[in-house]
């Protein structure tokens, strides 16, 4: 069983920045893929960034592209999400995820505890 940790969440003015760490832990196989999601009360948990160990691709919905960052090492199922000019939509649980799929399957193997981010207006 791999163990997922998610860091770095917080409360930030809309502008502003902050950087999210996923930290694996556990048995030493490798993902295909880890994925950053988020979640707000009531909505489904909508998908944030995704990077490809595989191909080194990464993909971003619209709402974040040009303004999130996904990177990582995928030797040791780590990833950091670089979020930038936060908007308060952008306020959320985000949760870091991996899977031994391909990087757009709809089930991601491995889940973190989530960490909260809140942009203020």
């Amino acid at each position: 069983q791999v163990n997922l940790v998610e860091s770095g969440g917080g409360l930030v003015q809309a502008g502003g920045s902050l950087r999210l760490s996923c930290a694996g832990s556990g048995p030493t196989f490798s993902f295909k893929a880890m994925a950053w999601f988020r979640q707000t009360p009531g909505k489904e948990r909508e998908f944030v960034a995704a990077i490809d160990w595989s191909g080194g691709g990464t993909y971003y919905p619209d709402s974040v592209k040009g303004r999130f960052t996904i990177s990582g090492d995928g030797a040791n199922n780590a990833a950091w999400l670089q979020m930038d000019n936060l908007e308060p939509e952008d306020t959320a649980v985000y949760y870091c995820a991996g899977t031994t799929r391909d990087w757009n399957s709809p089930d991601y193997d491995y889940w973190g505890q989530g960490t909260q981010v809140t942009v203020s207006s």
